[in-house]
C-alpha cells in the first residue's frame, strides 16, 4: 500500500480494509487476524437471539409482507421502536417521531443533507465516524471538528465548541457510546454538552449505534435525557446490539418535546427526503423489530456484554506489554478502541498507515490506521473478535514492535 496520507473525505472504512486486506502477504502460512473491521458476525461466540430468527422465517412463511413497505415505515414497526426508546427518556416519543432507515449509514445520509444550507456547518468529533465527513461534502456542509480529550477519557473539549461554533452553525453530532473511542459518557458531561448547545442556539444529532452496548462502570445515557434542553435527532441501528448487521435495521428519533425542530421545517425536510431513499424491507420491519425489542431475553444480551467484557480486559493487558503502543483508557462501551503509536521508539515507521500497511504484511494482523477516523499516528482496534484472534493479534503486534523497535 502506497505510504500516503489517508483521510475520511477519500476513502471509506471498507475502502480501507479492501486495501489493507489485498496487501496481505500470501507466503505467510498463518491465519489472517482481523482486528480492524468491527463485525461482531466475524466473531463465533457472538450469535443473534433466535427470537429473531423465527420472527423472520414466521413472516416469510406467511406470504403477508412480500410487498412494498410504506415510505416512512410500517406503523408497528415504528411504534415498537418508540416504545422501546420511550422506555429511557422522561417523555414518551410517538410512532410519528420514528422514521425507518437501512441501517445507521443511511440515516446519517439522510440527516445531513436535510439540514445543510448555503454556508452551514456542523460541528464533528475528532476522532469520529468518517460517514459523517463524507456526506458532509457531498451536500456542501462544511465540518468543523471538536477534540475528544484522551487524557481526560475521551471527553468532550467543551471549550472548543463555543469556540468553534457561529451564526452558520446547525448542529454538533457526538457518539456515545463512543465509536472509536470505546469510552462511554457519563450522565454530568452529556448535561454540560447539551447546555452549550442550547446556548449555540444548534440541536444535537446523537449518535447511539452502541446504545447499551456497554461493560465498564458508567450506564449508557441517551441524549434524549436533555431534549428538553435542546432539541435531539437520534440515531439507532440492531446492527451491533443484536448482531445482524446484514439485516439494515437503523432509525431516526426526534427527541423534540417543545416542537423546535417541527417549527423549523427540519422534521419536514427528512420526511420529504425519506420519501425519495430506499426503506427496509418489509419482512425484516414487520417480524424484526417488534418481535426483537418486545421478547429479546436479558440473558442475550447480558451474555454479549460479558463476551466485549472479556475481550476489553485481554486487550487492555495485552496492550499494556507492547511498547510501541499506549492505549489511555480502558473500553468501557462500543466494540473499539482507539491506542496510540509511540513513533518516537520505532526505527522505521514513519506514521499510522505505514505502520498498518507493514504489520499486515509482515504479520497477517489487519489494524485500522487512525487518519481514517480523524486521528493520525493512532490506530483503531476492535474488540469484536474471538479471544484466542485477539490474544494472537496482540502476540504478532508485540513482536512487530520488537523487531521495529530502535536501538538504545
Amino acid at each position: 500500500m502506497e505510504n500516503k496520507d489517508l483521510n475520511a473525505s477519500n476513502i471509506t472504512v471498507g475502502g480501507i480494509y479492501d486495501m489493507l486486506l489485498d496487501s496481505v502477504n500470501n507466503e505467510d502460512t498463518r491465519p489472517v487476524i482481523r482486528l480492524g473491521r468491527v463485525d461482531p458476525t466475524d466473531n463465533p461466540l457472538f450469535r443473534t437471539t433466535n427470537v429473531a430468527l423465527d420472527a423472520v422465517t414466521t413472516s416469510v412463511h406467511s406470504f403477508n409482507f412480500n410487498c412494498y413497505p410504506p415510505t416512512h415505515g410500517l406503523l408497528q414497526a415504528k411504534r415498537a421502536i418508540a416504545d422501546h426508546l420511550s422506555s429511557h427518556l422522561p417523555h414518551k416519543l410517538s410512532a410519528e417521531n420514528v422514521f425507518l432507515s437501512i441501517g445507521g449509514t443511511q440515516a446519517i445520509d439522510i440527516i445531513l443533507p436535510s439540514i445543510a444550507r448555503p454556508g452551514a456547518n456542523v460541528l464533528l468529533p475528532k476522532p469520529g465516524y468518517p460517514q459523517y465527513e463524507l456526506r458532509a461534502s457531498l451536500c456542501d456542509l462544511e465540518v468543523r471538528y471538536y477534540d475528544l480529550l484522551p487524557e481526560r477519557g475521551w471527553e468532550v473539549d467543551l471549550d472548543s465548541l463555543e469556540n468553534l461554533a457561529d451564526e452558520n452553525t446547525v448542529a454538533l453530532v457526538i457518539i456515545s457510546p463512543s465509536s472509536p473511542c470505546g469510552n462511554v459518557f457519563a450522565y454530568e458531561h452529556l448535561k454540560k454538552v447539551a447546555e452549550i448547545a442550547n446556548k449555540l442556539g444548534i440541536f444535537v444529532i446523537s449518535d447511539e449505534v452502541y446504545a447499551h452496548v456497554v461493560f465498564g462502570s458508567k450506564p449508557f445515557v441517551s441524549m434524549g435525557e436533555f431534549s428538553s434542553i435542546v432539541p435531539v435527532i437520534s440515531i439507532g441501528s440492531f446492527s451491533k446490539r443484536w448482531i445482524i448487521p446484514g439485516w439494515r435495521i437503523g432509525w431516526i428519533a426526534i427527541c423534540d418535546p417543545q416542537g423546535i425542530l417541527q417549527k423549523s421545517g427540519i422534521v419536514s425536510k427528512i420526511t420529504n427526503y425519506i420519501e425519495i431513499t430506499d426503506n427496509p424491507p418489509t419482512i425484516v420491519q414487520q417480524a424484526a423489530i417488534p418481535e426483537i425489542l418486545e421478547k429479546t431475553p436479558n440473558d442475550f444480551h447480558s451474555n454479549n456484554l460479558g463476551i466485549l467484557r472479556e475481550a476489553a480486559n485481554i486487550f487492555y493487558d495485552g496492550c499494556k506489554e507492547i511498547p510501541c503502543l499506549t492505549c489511555p483508557l480502558k473500553p468501557e462501551g462500543a466494540m473499539v478502541v482507539m491506542v496510540e503509536i509511540n513513533l518516537s521508539q520505532l526505527e522505521d515507521i514513519v506514521d499510522d498507515v505505514q505502520f498498518c500497511s507493514k504489520l499486515v504484511k509482515e504479520e497477517s494482523v489487519i489494524l485500522f490506521p487512525g487518519v481514517i477516523v480523524g486521528l493520525k499516528n493512532w490506530i483503531r482496534f476492535s474488540l469484536a473478535v474471538d479471544p484466542s484472534d485477539l490474544k494472537e493479534g496482540l502476540s504478532r503486534i508485540k513482536a512487530f514492535g520488537l523487531r521495529h523497535a530502535k536501538l538504545s
